[in-house]
């Protein structure tokens, strides 16, 4: 019986809102929370294969897991398995792209128009009966601004930064986009890091994260900005370095900030960006709408059918 250890349930499944049959029904599966590494490591090693999200797959996990042929992720990025130690062993490593591309896009103007509007300030307002006080039909006391004919930066031109783009063109917006390798059917004006970060009205961040975009944001890069610029990160937390915004914010060198990671996940207590002016905030969901996980379960199901009948895909690795 092909054996399948299923953990990290909790980040993909509410409330059994999202359906796992279509993995469970590929062996004799296991399903789990989450693990300390010690768990983790009891339950794995009598499993053919690993279902995971962020839990840590490294060298010593894998080394303790004779059976084991097989890692899937609930997930595009990999950084959290240890893909040297997985070569080495045979076992071959797979992800799922494109998953949430609309959900991420979707994220994005969220933050923006929650920023254009004022939203948030103004939903407040009503609650503390500012509106029922009211001698007048309206007050306003927040800044609204409209989109179209703003500057939106797009740095990062893949799934989720082409789908930024067009819908920021929908609402009239200027694109500009900054990407490592110029796409040969981009219709948007390419423009260089610094230029981007001076230009844009909107910066939003879609990259990996590697030593070209580690600390991409900094001091330097926010000082390039306008100060009416806002910030938008639903990539990597550690694309920024969080001291050096938070100062950016409380000295008005940029009007604000939407953020959905962070460097350390969950959020630590110290964390520089809590409490900061101007700092809106969602805990690493702009991935998670319920299309998007339920898309993913099924692609996740998908990738271990095709290991099991020898044709595998979305494979990150190079098993021996």
């Amino acid at each position: 019986m092909f054996r399948i250890l299923i953990a990290d349930r909790c980040t993909v499944v509410e409330k059994e809102d999202v359906d796992l049959s279509p993995i469970l029904s590929l062996g004799e599966a296991t399903v789990c929370d989450l693990l300390t590494p010690a768990e983790l490591r009891a339950r794995a090693e009598s499993a053919d294969a690993l279902i995971c999200n962020k839990a840590v797959v490294d060298r010593a996990l894998i080394e303790a897991c004779p059976r084991l042929k097989y890692v899937g992720l609930f997930a595009t990025g990999y950084n959290n398995v240890d893909l040297a130690a997985a070569d080495e062993r045979g076992v071959t490593v797979c992800n799922v792209p494109g998953y949430s591309t609309h959900s991420v896009a979707q994220q994005v103007f969220a933050f923006l128009l929650a920023w254009a509007t004022s939203l948030p300030a103004y939903d407040r307002t009503v609650h503390s009966g500012e509106w029922c006080r009211s001698a007048a039909f309206t007050y306003l006391t927040q800044p609204m601004t409209e989109i179209r004919g703003k500057t939106l930066g797009v740095f990062g031109y893949g799934a989720i930064g082409r789908t930024v783009a067009k819908l920021g063109d929908a609402f009239g917006m200027r694109i500009l986009v900054h990407t490592r390798t110029a796409p040969k059917d981009c219709p948007y004006e390419l423009v260089g890091r610094e230029e981007l970060f001076r230009r844009s009205d909107v910066l939003t961040l879609h990259c990996p994260l590697n030593e070209g975009t580690r600390d991409l944001v900094n001091r330097g890069t926010l000082s390039l900005m306008k100060p009416t610029a806002l910030l938008i990160n639903t990539s990597r937390g550690g694309v920024v370095v969080e001291e050096d915004l938070r100062d950016a914010l409380e000295r008005g060198v940029i009007a604000g900030a939407g953020i959905d990671v962070v460097r350390e996940e969950p959020m630590r207590e110290d964390n520089p960006l809590l409490g900061a002016p101007h700092c809106l905030f969602t805990p690493h969901t702009a991935w998670a709408t319920i299309e998007a996980r339920r898309r993913l379960v099924t692609m996740v199901a998908e990738n271990l059918a095709a290991f099991q009948e020898g044709r595998p895909v979305h494979v990150v690795n190079h098993p021996r």
